[in-house]
């Protein structure tokens, strides 16, 4: 077995591929929306099809050396697996984060927003809460049921299943915490209100928590 790489390594790990996951969220929605003339399918369309992309360069590039979660719900299944140090797990969280936000920043000055803002998009409601727990169920499903049985495959399962849950869920998937912050202080076509953030936060813990319950069931070698 592989010698873990040093946590320090991991860590400036999870915060380049955050950086970039962030980045690429709010950057492509930018982009999106200034090409897509108004039409929300359209931009919705070219926000997934980058979001995909770039989960699939980040995850086989990054996987090999963090995990590369870039996402604290994945973080806290992993620890609540015993697959990370608790002290750890939090070490992560924190760098993505902050590593996040700074993508999110990046986004802003590349299309000459202001860096510092706030959204003014609500997202909220019994259906958009739903549609969190269900993508954030699902993923961390993908992610345990592809490390089961095909590792090697970890990078496309996530960047598809994220690719499908764009679509077929209410809330559009952020299904991450973190990018859920960070999507609050860019008020753009990815952005979401700061006051719809806890719920969304909650029901993505939720659906996690579900995830790494049953996951830990079916895919158990019993």
């Amino acid at each position: 077995m592989a010698e873990c790489p040093p946590l320090g390594r991991r860590l400036v790990s999870e915060g380049v591929g955050s950086f970039f996951l962030f980045a690429c969220v709010i950057g492509s929605g930018v982009m999106a929306a200034n090409l897509s003339a108004g039409n929300d399918a359209i931009a919705l369309l070219g926000n997934t099809a980058a979001t995909g992309a770039i989960l699939f360069v980040l995850i086989t590039m990054l996987g090999p050396i963090s995990g590369a979660h870039m996402n604290p719900a994945v973080t806290l299944v992993m620890a609540y697996r015993r697959e990370l140090p608790w002290p750890q797990a939090a070490a992560y969280i924190l760098v993505q984060l902050a590593c996040g936000i700074l993508g999110a920043w990046a986004a802003h000055v590349m299309f000459g927003l202001p860096t510092l803002e706030l959204s003014v998009k609500a997202r909220h409601g019994l259906g958009q809460w739903t549609g969190e727990a269900i993508a954030t169920f699902g993923l961390i499903l993908t992610i345990l049921g592809t490390l089961r049985h095909r590792p090697q495959w970890v990078a496309a399962t996530v960047a598809m299943f994220i690719i499908a849950a764009y679509w077929f869920t209410s809330s559009t998937s952020f299904a991450n915490p973190a990018i859920t912050v960070a999507r609050s202080l860019s008020d753009t076509f990815a952005g979401i209100a700061p006051a719809d953030v806890p719920p969304f936060i909650a029901a993505q813990l939720l659906g996690a928590a579900a995830g790494a319950l049953v996951g830990g069931w079916l895919f158990s070698d019993d």
